[in-house]
């Protein structure tokens, strides 16, 4: 049992852009998501050489049998002569053999989710949202220069779901067993260069089995590399430079640098840890002593790096530093990696809580899983962006990667914007490959300033147990192998305590550092008193319902959005009762509610119709629920909060009751209807305020105050019937990039151009420019219109459709809506040339 009173943690970091690069400051200055990199991108250096391989990919849908071969001929496997050949390496036949003609596959470029581009089947799985999954092909072939010879030349996948099997130049060369996890792949020795002809990769992609009971999508949904370097170079998530507060006050970078030799013969070499601020000036650096690696294997380089008086990360000011690594040999540098820091300290207390930066914080988290309205879990870079500030904007200052390993971009996002991060693990499994699956995930991502804790298990049978504590004590033995700065978790929803309501001697909260609780609110003062040395949070609470925009509830498919609906298994935890719980715990570190975005399947409380779940603070597309507004109340504590819910267009119910909710925090808010005052009320810090209003057409506004003084105003109006549509978009700039995406908001308005919140109606979609429209949706859980094309429904006043920028791509972009009887809207989004991303050309078989 490992038990302690604090856990003291200092610093992390992570990976970004080269920020003395004036193209890549310029690229970052348009599109704030632009892909953080580290052994990810071509140094400034240009020791290495990060190529993008996610265009120009052929794809099948469904397998191909092993006896097919070009144009669809078959080949007799059982012949003596294939059989002998099919055994031998660079013989491997079907869709994975170099020659195969997949010329009338379809073109796609990657990321690629494959299932949310299928049709909605009541007989799919309700839990993935009702959508078919399956097997499917995908096929990529480049030609490398004879430059290339001598060079370590790998491949990278940053998700692949679920299994794969990946096949280079007729050999299989990697099979993956989970949908979550980055691999890679040593192509050096299979290669072939020059004149000697084509590569080519095949990825068979099985999707029929799944790992969650949420939409997990199909196909090459991660990015996509191919990386040139030296034989002798940072291996790909080698470097740990993770900053510790010394003693004294001061701060020192204990970096080690896991360097690999590819080459021929041992090999002695050194690194240069250099340690550059936002305006890429060098403010510290050391020097490492060589170390000797033997061919094909790998040696630690370590070397303190003192930084005096950096500025501190934090979720207010999210300062970051790049530490360049650059391999020496022989006093000649021959790779160098980039990797994005941020100095900041956390420690979690048993008796007070989270501390950042030594001063305390309470963690105001949300739990999300990764899909998104129109892309599924395609997700460009740039949405991910999106997602983040959306987040904060709510007030919220933690995310939860449930139940799985997170995209490095959403990390990176995090990064940028201040966001504490809990970083789950997909299996509870002290097996192997599963070990193997959570090494990964450490070494990837313990560089994050974001990521502040692992999570190693969410709601496990075995959690209760003296084989969960033991399979927890394995992965928490393991976590801290690789990183000693963070504590671990467990997402643990019972077996805390015994029958007698103490703790359970045998369970797996045992093995983590911080207590982790899943619901459970109502023994809260138990397990703080059964555990009263270790660090306790809310590792996920609250699991309210509603639907977006609705406030009656419909039992068949819509939640009423008030704040008062939530499963069984939630005891009392809608948003107030359960931030109120949390709050009251003064030494718990905080909570992360279920869920800050809607996701696709788990459509609780419902099946078919419903293909999306109701669960969410925002819809799938990102539009706040009432939710949203209540945690902003609650959360936001440095401007005044004052919402008003529901709209007030309601025919038919003149006198009838309405109930109103006036999410605040001030300390009283007044309530007139059309001008007339109906009654002031003091504002609850945690229930906030309801009236039962009669229904009268008109202006209903409320006024609150703080001691006393109005610090807020919000109304809501009936508004008229739609006569035209709006586009607005979250930016009005694209990078012409080939990935910069922009979700632009569809709304219909009345004559005096208010948005009308029941608005329901069909939209038209032209596109011209240089981009593409990926995706459409309007956050409607019952919704089974396609998600790709130039169609889309308004769904209680609002929808989105995501526009990406064209590759090389310059000039405006120019999105056109119509609807039968309504003015059209057209906005104009400007795409700027920027310097192409470094990518593998497509070459013809």
């Amino acid at each position: 049992m490992h038990r302690t009173t604090t856990i003291a943690l200092a610093s992390s970091l992570l990976t970004l852009a080269a920020l003395s690069a004036p193209a890549t400051l310029c690229l970052a200055a348009m599109n704030p998501a632009v892909r953080a990199q580290s052994a990810d991108t071509a140094s400034p250096t240009s020791l290495r050489h990060t190529l993008s391989l996610d265009e120009g990919w052929r794809f099948h849908l469904g397998d191909i049998a092993r006896d097919s071969f070009a144009g669809g001929q078959g080949v007799n496997l059982y012949a003596p002569d294939i059989t002998y050949q099919g055994a031998k390496a660079g013989s491997v036949w079907g869709a994975a053999a170099r020659g195969y003609d997949d010329k009338r596959w379809k073109l796609v470029d990657l990321p690629h989710d494959w299932v949310v581009e299928q049709p909605f089947d009541e007989k799919a799985l309700k839990q993935q949202g009702y959508r078919p999954r399956g097997i499917a092909w995908y096929r990529r072939t480049f030609k490398l220069p004879a430059s290339d010879r001598g060079k370590n030349i790998e491949l990278q996948f940053d998700g692949v779901a679920t299994h794969s099997t990946v096949y280079f130049n007729g050999n299989e060369v990697h099979h993956n067993w989970s949908g979550y996890s980055s691999f890679q792949i040593n192509l050096t020795p299979m290669a072939r260069y020059g004149d000697d002809g084509i590569n080519t990769i095949a990825v068979r992609v099985d999707a029929e089995d799944t790992e969650g009971w949420w939409y997990e999508g199909g196909g090459i949904y991660r990015h996509t590399w191919l990386v040139k370097r030296s034989p002798v170079h940072v291996a790909t998530d080698g470097v740990y430079a993770n900053p510790v507060k010394t003693a004294n006050g001061g701060w020192v970078i204990p970096a080690e640098v896991t360097l690999a030799n590819t080459g021929p013969g041992a090999a002695s070499a050194s690194v240069d840890v250099g340690v550059f601020d936002a305006a890429g000036r060098r403010v510290a650096g050391a020097r490492s002593a060589p170390v000797n690696i033997v061919a094909q294997g790998d040696a630690v380089a370590k070397v303190a790096v003192p930084v005096a008086k950096p500025k501190l990360w934090s979720v207010d000011e999210p300062n970051l530093y790049t530490v360049r690594t650059t391999v020496l040999r022989d006093g000649k540098p021959v790779d160098s990696v980039d990797t994005t820091s941020g100095f900041r300290t956390i420690r979690f207390d048993a008796r007070k809580g989270f501390f950042l930066n030594d001063q305390p914080l309470k963690l105001k988290g949300t739990s999300n899983h990764q899909d998104h309205a129109g892309v599924g879990v395609a997700v460009p870079d740039s949405i991910w962006d999106f997602r983040v500030r959306k987040l904060k904007e709510m007030g919220s200052n933690a995310y939860r990667t449930a139940h799985n390993p997170p995209a490095k971009e959403l990390l990176d996002a995090a990064d940028r914007h201040g966001m504490l991060v809990m970083d789950e693990t997909r299996h509870f499994n002290a097996s192997p490959e599963y070990l193997k699956q959570l090494q990964w995930l450490v070494r990837r991502d313990r560089n994050h300033p974001s990521v502040i804790m692992w999570s190693l298990f969410n709601e496990e049978g075995l959690q209760v147990n003296e084989e969960g504590m033991e399979i927890t004590r394995v992965m928490n033995a393991v976590v801290k192998q690789l990183d000693t700065t963070r504590p671990t978790t467990g997402a643990q929803n019972k077996g805390q305590l015994g029958p007698d309501g103490k703790v359970n001697p045998k369970n797996a909260a045992h093995s983590v550092d911080v207590v982790g609780i899943n619901y459970q609110s109502d023994e809260y003062d138990k397990i703080r008193a059964a555990y009263p040395d270790k660090p306790i949070v809310s590792t996920e609470d609250t699991s309210q319902v509603m639907t977006r925009g609705e406030y009656t509830t419909d039992w068949a498919k819509v939640v009423a959005s008030y704040d008062d609906v939530y499963p069984g298994w939630a005891a009392t935890s809608n948003a107030r009762n359960s931030w109120e719980a949390i709050s009251k715990q003064t030494s718990f570190a905080g909570g992360f509610s279920w869920t800050g975005f809607a996701y696709r399947g788990e459509p609780t409380p419902y099946g078919w119709p419903s293909a999306s779940s109701h669960f969410g603070a925002l819809d799938l597309c990102g539009f706040p629920k009432t939710e949203f507004h209540v945690r902003q109340a609650l959360w936001v504590k440095d401007k005044p909060v004052l919402t008003l819910v529901p709209h007030w267009n309601w025919p038919g119910k003149n006198g009838q009751n309405i109930k109103v909710l006036a999410p605040t925090n001030g300390d009283t808010v007044a309530l007139f209807l059309n001008g007339k005052l109906i009654e002031e009320k003091k504002a609850d810090p945690f229930q906030m305020v309801e009236w039962q209003v009669p229904y009268a057409p008109g202006r209903l506004e409320a006024v609150a105050k703080k001691n006393g003084r109005e610090v807020a105003r919000f109304a809501v109006e009936t508004t008229g019937e739609p006569v035209a549509l709006r586009l607005t978009p979250d930016r009005k700039a694209l990078a012409g990039d080939g990935r910069d995406a922009v979700p632009v908001t569809v709304e219909a308005i009345d004559a005096q151009g208010r948005s009308v919140p029941t608005a329901n109606l069909p939209v038209s979609l032209e596109l011209s420019g240089p981009g593409a429209n990926i995706g459409v949706g309007n956050g409607d859980p019952n919704s089974h219109a396609p998600e790709k094309g130039d169609k889309v429904t308004i769904y209680n006043g609002l929808a989105q459709v995501i526009l990406q920028s064209q590759r090389a791509g310059s000039g405006n972009l120019v999105l056109r809506a119509t609807s039968a009887g309504l003015q059209p809207a057209e906005t104009t989004i400007n795409v700027r040339a920027v310097p192409a991303l470094p990518s593998v050309p497509v070459v013809a078989q």
